[in-house]
């Protein structure tokens, strides 16, 4: 394929970031993004929709005493370039001039290329015929599998992303990257009864992901948890002890905390953690990590969106809170060293402090042995979306759950969702299971959407409200 960005652009984005820094800057940072997106949806035995998009851009951004202009443009001529630029600084009050003092910029660093050993593989990926065709394998065994279906859905995207990111300091990186993703979700009924339960796989950097997906099993596992949902009872509403599986489970910690966590929440005011690191925030058996370098997780990253390589950052300790997410503007404005976590959906957003691969560590115990301690309580195996307030305060459906009854799983039970408050329910989570699994998934925030991994292990939350009938 065709490079966009190489070390041939330094001398231009030199003379970029030298105008920058001559106008008074304290730092100027600028990300070339190169995009190819494909979207497919299939619907029972046909594919309904393709969606491919393409994108070229860069997204500039001055710093100054604290303060931030940022301007992204489609235009990446020279001019173009040096018109957003004009504006970024403006925005600051700054404007280039011809008779400006020598700047401190010393030039840009070697070219760090990421992306020197990825350049097939857009060209690797399934074609949109083949793609389509796994689609339809997969609606196909959930029609074979499932039981009262009304809805078959399969869903594939590929993404991928050329990025240079280039910046005052010297900073030079480039790099490529790759996200597939691909879903199953079904609609059941039979009468007055229904349920609907959907799944997503998704990697990053693994060209032959389609290929090599488990088509039969991704379907059986959907449907085994919607025949046994579509007759299920619905849950009483209460105060009690709940254990959540592992994997997907830990969309909680992850909307809940994870986000209390980073240092735009800081910046905002809205995290009750800011003032607590060296301090208990949770119980003993937490630990939570965040880091960009799991092979093939969702959320791995080779660097970031402003050129730094991932960190793993323990954020957690045996309950206690170690340190923040932070991105470049995080650390100038609350002193929270940058973690690797500088993220943004595209050339059109800055760059902020975001979540990579974001879980609970495991812990000593088996899955069976949290169960195991619960007299009266509720299992949520599979959990699905919810809402979480700026300060914590969350509540999430449990597509699948089961009622506990003196250390055993009994009947299955639906209409459950979990209220709870970040600060209250951290400290009640008394046991963590060795299983630990990792799931993909897509995280919203003040730079866009962006590719994340959730995860924990079996966890046993002691009490946490509820809700349902």
């Amino acid at each position: 394929m065709t490079v966009s960005f190489s070390q041939a652009w330094s001398d231009s984005l030199q003379a970029l970031l030298s105008r920058g820094s001559a106008a008074g800057a304290d730092l100027v940072e600028v990300f070339l993004e190169h995009t190819d997106h494909l979207g497919l949806l299939a619907e029972q035995d046909r594919i309904t929709s393709v969606n491919p998009t393409f994108a070229r851009g860069a997204g500039l951004r001055v710093f100054l005493d604290g303060r931030d202009g940022f301007v992204s443009t489609n235009d990446l001529s020279p001019d173009g370039l040096t018109r957003a630029l004009d504006q970024a600084l403006a925005m600051l009050g700054l404007q280039h001039s011809a008779l400006a003092p020598a700047n401190s910029f010393q030039g840009l660093s070697p070219l760090k290329d990421y992306g020197i050993n990825k350049l097939n593989w857009l060209e690797q990926c399934p074609s949109m015929a083949d793609a389509s065709a796994r689609l339809l394998e997969g609606t196909a065994q959930l029609e074979q599998l499932g039981q009262h279906l009304q809805v078959r859905r399969g869903s594939y995207a590929r993404d991928w992303q050329e990025v240079l990111v280039a910046a005052s300091d010297g900073t030079f990186a480039r790099d490529i990257r790759l996200h597939q993703s691909t879903g199953l979700s079904v609609l059941a009924a039979d009468g007055e009864h229904r349920s609907s339960v959907g799944r997503r796989y998704g990697s990053t950097d693994r060209p032959d992901d389609l290929p090599n997906w488990n088509v039969e099993q991704s379907a059986a596992e959907v449907c085994d948890s919607a025949g046994t949902m579509l007759r299920a009872d619905y849950v009483e509403a209460g105060q009690m002890p709940v254990v959540l599986a592992n994997r997907f489970g830990g969309v909680i910690f992850h909307e809940a905390c994870g986000h209390l966590l980073e240092t735009t929440q800081i910046e905002r005011g809205t995290t009750p953690f800011s003032d607590q690191v060296g301090q208990q925030i949770a119980h003993p058996s937490v630990t939570a990590i965040d880091e960009g370098l799991s092979s093939g997780a969702f959320g791995s990253i080779a660097m970031d969106d402003e050129g730094m390589e991932p960190q793993r950052t323990v954020l957690i300790q045996d309950g206690v809170l170690q340190r923040f997410i932070s991105d470049r503007a995080g650390e100038l404005r609350t002193g929270h060293k940058r973690t690797g976590s500088g993220r943004r959906q595209s050339h059109a957003f800055a760059a902020a402090s975001r979540m990579r691969n974001t879980y609970i560590d495991a812990g000593p115990h088996k899955p069976e042995e949290l169960i195991a301690s619960v007299d009266h309580g509720l299992y949520c195996k599979a959990m699905g979306g919810g809402s979480v307030g700026p300060t914590g305060q969350f509540n999430f459906s449990v597509e699948e759950g089961y009622l506990i009854k003196d250390g055993r799983l009994t009947r299955p039970v639906k209409g459950a969702t979990l209220i709870g408050d970040a600060k209250e329910v951290m400290p009640r989570i008394s046991m963590c299971a060795d299983d630990l699994e990792l799931a993909a998934g897509f995280c919203g925030s003040v730079s866009g959407s962006v590719f994340v991994t959730v995860g924990q292990p079996h966890i046993k939350v002691d009490s946490i409200t509820v809700g349902g009938r």
